[in-house]
């Protein structure tokens, strides 16, 4: 059963990463590219501070400041555990055209750390504002999780994860997200913080 799963999740990984142009190789790979995100956050952050205020701002900041980081170390503790090789390490998708657009780097890649705290931030974000902003929080969530999937996908256009990889990594940084999310909601509604 778990043979039959990897092959097909060789197989999905290989079809995604076909459709790769010149164009779209360029935009994968800043896609996937930690550092160009900065200003995406620093816009984050200014809007929830224009939206809820700096008190609430600053709570939902720290609450996706600790979800990242408990993302990321659980991705480093499950690769590790885990062992399983990363497209472009593994002999049947490269054989099979693998197209790798990022240097390798690490052997194992279960689960994805880039999807996970894509979503993780994104879910963290949608949750922790959501009765707060009424009129513009629909589109705040679909700009959220547009950009998480765009992250978490990328990650197969560059070579570095399977499609597995980046559904488990974008699952546990969802239910991370959530969880933090509420705990902070609970912490301004006990500090009545407004």
């Amino acid at each position: 059963m778990l043979d039959r799963l990897q092959d097909i999740d060789r197989a999905a990984t290989l079809a995604i990463n076909s459709l790769h142009t010149p164009v779209s190789d360029s935009f994968w790979q800043l896609m996937s590219d930690v550092k160009v995100w900065i200003p995406f956050y620093v816009v984050i952050i200014i809007w929830l501070i224009a939206r809820l205020g700096p008190r609430k701002a600053l709570v939902i900041v720290l609450s996706i400041v600790l979800t990242i980081v408990m993302c990321d170390q659980l991705a480093n503790l499950v690769k590790d555990s885990a062992a399983r090789l990363r497209p472009c390490y593994d002999s049947f998708c490269v054989q099979g055209g693998l197209h790798i657009l990022e240097r390798r780097t690490g052997l194992f890649g279960f689960f994805s750390a880039h999807a996970a705290n894509a979503f993780g931030l994104a879910v963290c974000a949608i949750v922790g504002a959501r009765s707060d902003i009424r009129n513009r929080y629909k589109g705040f969530a679909a700009v959220m999780i547009i950009w998480a999937i765009l992250v978490a996908v990328s990650r197969v256009f560059v070579g570095k994860h399977f499609l597995g990889d980046i559904l488990a990594g974008s699952a546990v940084g969802s239910i991370l997200g959530y969880l933090t999310a509420r705990l902070a909601r609970q912490i301004m509604y006990r500090l009545n913080i407004s």
